[in-house]
């Protein structure tokens, strides 16, 4: 199927000039060495632009933060003037959330550009108002004809590369912004909480790369003021800002927004920690996580935090968010012949399978923050992915994804294709029980890509247990090559309306398709 970009119309780029206007004194000088600072004026200001996340055909989440105290408020509108505006009077933003907020909108028409603008307002003068801060999203279609187009891919601000304002900051981002997306799934590492962002790294080339510094990139985090500086540090960017005022996200997290290849009750040997307790630094992520992105939950009344669940996207498409991090065992060899904790947790995998049993979604996209058949370690002997190494059948963390597959198998589960970023390079793996040593499952296909800013690395190592075929890869010939050597990669998923094909394409910033795949809808695996 032929590629037709969707070009932005006058009324999507005019609104957006409200939101740069309003976020311009973040906007990074190209000779900047620090992260501005920010003087308290008169009124609240929202300087650091707006999200929109979880777009559903109804609803929407709108994010924002402030200055200092205030009330959070949202005008929606079908026309960038905002006549007949509807007004949704959002939290009161405090310390309490490092004056961040959010706004869940409901009732929203489906298939529909949605304008929108939020102002802070002095809680206790209401009639004190910052400027606002303008954005736009589309909800998803009702119909299926009306098709449905997003990007996804991962690793922000990782192994030392930050905001180079040299090269225009995150340029990629502006890339993707053009494009125009429906939404934008983010496969997790938003941030590299144990990465040090220094002021300057010389490269093999000789050239220097220069980074845009914070107080709270100077070391690895452990505080919950720490973390918060991570989730803001990305936020200095120009073209991230502008980004998340034209693209609604669907976001997922994985190990580095709390520290490299962590799991639950783990106890740190790392000498640049002060608190060791792996639990307690998840929390005070996990806390930051919901206060800087726009992010729905399962169990939003019970406060445990859990980020999986499903976005469902009109007819065609369902989104379901795994988090592979939260609930998994220990990192370890991999070779336990029984392993019901695996990857997954048992309590997320029931979740998943009920999920994928209920959905009518012509495809259902396994949002996965880490690959499946890639060999990924973690030091000499363990493993940190769900692949050891091991070609033959099922041990370890493996055993929970054959009874995903084998569930998905019998329950002739239509449409389902996984996605993923991580490893830091580009590639499509399909999988198929004639070249596994594990058969009783359905072929399907996994997408990787990534990084959007940070080091690109080698291509990792396949394990044959499910059988993948590494039908396409870039990466690069050695580890953590900086962005000012190889190209950053996203993936585009594009699903047509009429036909139901779902073409996936991986790109490299600059513009250039790498690899494309059609694929077609109504199919056990294929």
């Amino acid at each position: 199927m032929p590629y037709r970009p969707r070009i932005p119309s006058p009324d999507r780029r005019t609104v957006l000039r409200g939101s740069l206007a309003a976020s311009a004194a973040l906007t990074l000088p190209l000779a900047a060495t620090a992260a501005p600072a920010f003087a308290l004026s008169g009124r609240p200001r929202a300087a650091w632009g707006v999200q929109v996340g979880d777009v559903t055909a109804s609803s929407a989440l709108v994010w924002v933060r402030s200055d200092r105290p205030a009330r959070m408020i949202v005008e929606t509108s079908a026309t960038e003037s905002f006549r007949r505006a509807h007004t949704w009077h959002g939290p009161l933003v405090g310390s309490g959330t490092d004056f961040t907020g959010t706004t869940p909108l409901y009732g929203l028409p489906a298939g529909e550009q949605v304008h929108y603008r939020v102002t802070l307002a002095d809680p206790d003068d209401p009639r004190r108002t910052g400027e606002p801060v303008y954005g736009t999203f589309r909800t998803a279609p009702a119909r299926r004809r009306d098709g449905v187009r997003f990007l996804w891919s991962g690793d922000i601000a990782g192994q030392g590369w930050g905001i180079n304002p040299d090269i225009g900051g995150y340029r990629v981002y502006d890339e993707m912004r053009r494009l125009d997306p429906d939404f934008f799934l983010c496969s997790g590492d938003n941030i590299y909480a144990d990465g040090v962002i220094e002021p300057s790294v010389t490269l093999p080339d000789g050239r220097v790369w220069r980074n845009v510094t914070t107080e709270e990139k100077a070391k690895v985090a452990e505080t919950l003021a720490e973390y918060r500086g991570n989730f803001r540090y990305n936020l200095l960017d120009d073209n991230l800002r502008k980004f998340n005022a034209q693209v609604p996200s669907i976001i997922q997290w994985d190990d580095h927004e709390v520290r490299n290849n962590w799991y639950p009750g783990q106890i740190l040997d790392d000498v640049r920690y002060t608190e060791k307790n792996v639990d307690v630094l998840a929390a005070r992520s996990m806390r930051a996580f919901r206060e800087y992105f726009p992010v729905s939950t399962l169990h939003e009344s019970s406060g445990d935090g859990r980020v999986h669940r499903v976005v469902r996207h009109g007819p065609l498409l369902d989104v379901f968010v795994l988090d592979m991090r939260s609930f998994r065992n220990a990192n370890s060899p991999g070779r336990q012949p029984d392993d019901t904790t695996g990857i997954l947790g048992a309590e997320q995998l029931d979740w998943l399978k009920r999920e994928l049993s209920r959905s009518r979604a012509v495809w259902k996209v396994i949002a996965a923050d880490m690959p499946l058949g890639l060999v990924v370690t973690d030091g000499a002997t363990d493993f940190e992915a769900v692949a050891q190494g091991d070609p033959g059948a099922p041990l370890g963390r493996e055993l929970q994804i054959a009874e995903l597959l084998r569930f998905i198998k019998h329950r002739r589960i239509t449409g389902t294709l996984w996605l993923t970023a991580d490893v830091h390079y580009t590639s499509a793996q399909h999988y198929a029980p004639e070249r596994a040593a594990f058969k009783d499952f359905a072929p399907f296909w996994e997408f990787v890509s990534g990084p959007l800013a940070a080091g690109g690395f080698q291509a990792n190592a396949l394990d044959s247990t499910f059988g993948p075929d590494r039908v396409f890869v870039r990466a690069p010939d050695r580890a953590n090559v900086s962005p000012m050597e190889s190209p950053q990669f996203f993936g585009e998923v594009d699903i047509d309306g009429d036909s139901g094909e779902l073409t996936v394409r991986l790109r490299a910033q600059g513009g250039s398709v790498l690899f494309s795949k059609v694929l077609q809808p109504g199919r056990v695996g294929q």
